[in-house]
């Protein structure tokens, strides 16, 4: 028996009737017999072509409100049948039964529903019934019926039935059957998460994918799934490397920290910032912060809490970066930066953000909250003698911004707005001050009157002795080791600042 399928019938039950108009047409032109129900017959009858109403097979109306309109056997029958099952042919004829050889149909809108903020009795009438059914149904007998389950999948079934003369083979029918089973799984995956209480229990559905031109190496597939549309306006530049998403990711969650600070802007390196600075004018905090580590900026990941004007532009056009991020540009900031023919533009929207990270572990995945404690003046509490300056508490907290957003073990180092450096990703804390210092001595700056921050506490002095010995003069940290007091003895004994925060800012 052949597997292409002419289609002669068809039942259509849509919420949206947007972009089904030209099917209609075509399958009447096609002589194909529609059946329908409620507001999809009237839509139909509208256009001036023949439609049988369901209850004409069923010989039952639409009861309960509409809750029930194709859930019969002469439906699903004509839907579940297999042609090639010579008790099934039988049956259909014994019952009178209709074929239904292609099924249109799209389900209540109930993402939408619980996003508008609906009471719960709407939003539980949104869960649709009979549509789920009928994709499941056609979904299922693929091999002899053809399903179309959203209006994404309109012009890939309008395409075959036009160049097939309504027609299908068993290729196509297979592809949307796939196609229909991801509609159905992600939207009872939606129920479920509206209705779960118990967080031992994790589903997620992203409907959105791209493939990347490769994972974090050559050799590795990538892939990303989630709305980038949504998030970014991209302006100009090459398609974005998984690489670019990783520091694009941690570029966004950095800056966020300064979203109500004066112009900020941050370059961004492996994920790490390796230049931050806020200043009076986007092009002032651009220049400071492109000082802090010219090196390492060299192809990074540039981001701006604020419009980029000509004058930041033409001061970035001299470097290479991969990525450059704002929430807008004057129009010729954008001229000068598409100049360089790569250079990945984007506009930043406002969107809300995922609540909980997600990561592969071991056979499993870890969920954990996001980390969105912000250090302000509010949680320091100061556990020296020496209190901080005004200026200190600024500097401290602009570092633990930094130090937030930084792979652990980390030191930051900050003085007047600005990063100076920071030791990233060290086995031992010790390990990250040095190499803060180092780096720090490398690019001439002077760290006396420089303050520290630290994601952890210190289980021994030798952090503040090393640090008060290079000049920092503020220190802060959660503290909560046991042995807090010999740091903290130490900070009394040689006049240094230092404040709790009681947080700790681990980030692996």
């Amino acid at each position: 028996m052949s597997t292409t399928k002419t289609i002669q019938s068809a039942l259509i039950s849509v919420f949206s009737k947007e972009g089904l108009e030209p099917i209609v047409r075509k399958l009447h032109e096609q002589k194909v017999t529609l059946y329908s129900t409620g507001g999809t017959e009237d839509f139909i009858k509208n256009l001036g072509i023949p439609v049988v109403p369901v209850e004409d097979v069923t010989s039952f109306p639409e009861i309960l409100g509409g809750r029930v309109k194709t859930l019969h056997p002469k439906i699903f029958g004509g839907i579940l049948n297999r042609q090639d099952n010579e008790s099934d042919v039988q049956q259909m004829q014994e019952f009178d039964i209709p074929q239904i050889d292609l099924v249109i149909v799209d389900l209540y809108p109930f993402e939408k529903t619980v996003a508008s903020g609906a009471s719960e009795q709407d939003i539980i009438e949104k869960i649709d019934i009979g549509g789920i059914s009928l994709i499941r149904a056609a979904a299922k007998n693929f091999k002899d019926t053809v399903i179309v389950a959203s209006v994404n999948e309109y012009s890939l079934i309008l395409d075959l039935i036009t160049e097939q003369n309504g027609a299908t083979t068993l290729e196509n029918r297979k592809l949307l059957a796939t196609k229909a089973f991801h509609v159905s799984s992600h939207y009872d995956g939606a129920i479920f998460n509206y209705f779960n209480t118990d967080e031992t229990i994790y589903k997620e559905s992203i409907t959105g994918g791209q493939i990347l031109r490769y994972g974090e190496n050559p050799h590795q597939k990538g892939f990303f799934f989630g709305d980038f549309d949504a998030m970014f306006k991209k302006l100009h530049g090459k398609e974005l490397s998984y690489n670019n998403l990783l520091d694009v990711d941690a570029a966004v969650n950095l800056i966020a920290e300064f979203k109500n600070d004066g112009p900020t802007f941050a370059i961004l390196k492996h994920n790490n910032a390796c230049g931050l600075a806020t200043r009076k004018t986007i092009s002032e905090a651009y220049l400071a912060a492109l000082a802090c580590d010219p090196t390492s900026a060299f192809g990074g990941v540039l981001i701006s809490n604020t419009k980029i004007d000509l004058a930041t532009a033409q001061e970035i056009n001299k470097l290479f970066c991969e990525v450059l991020i704002a929430p807008s540009y004057d129009n010729e900031a954008i001229t000068v930066l598409e100049e360089k023919k790569n250079r990945i533009i984007l506009v930043q929207n406002e969107v809300e953000l995922p609540t909980r990270q997600v990561r592969t572990c071991l056979n499993g995945l870890l969920v954990q909250d996001k980390n969105n404690i912000t250090d302000n003046k509010e949680h320091l509490r100061t556990v020296t003698i020496t209190t901080p300056t005004e200026q200190e508490i600024e500097d401290l907290i602009f570092a633990s911004k930094i130090c937030k957003n930084t792979k652990s073990n980390t030191i930051v180092f900050a003085k007047n707005g600005t990063l100076i450096s920071s030791g990233t990703g060290q086995t031992s804390r010790v390990d990250a001050l040095v190499q803060a210092i180092d780096k720090a001595k490398a690019f001439g700056f002077d760290l006396n009157g420089a303050s520290m921050a630290s994601d952890a506490f210190f289980p021994f002095p030798d952090c503040v002795e090393l640090a008060k010995k290079a000049g920092i003069t503020a220190v802060i940290q959660p503290g909560g080791s046991i042995k807090d007091e010999l740091s903290i003895n130490y900070c009394n004994e040689n006049k240094v600042a230092m404040v709790f925060t009681g947080t700790r800012h681990f980030k692996h």
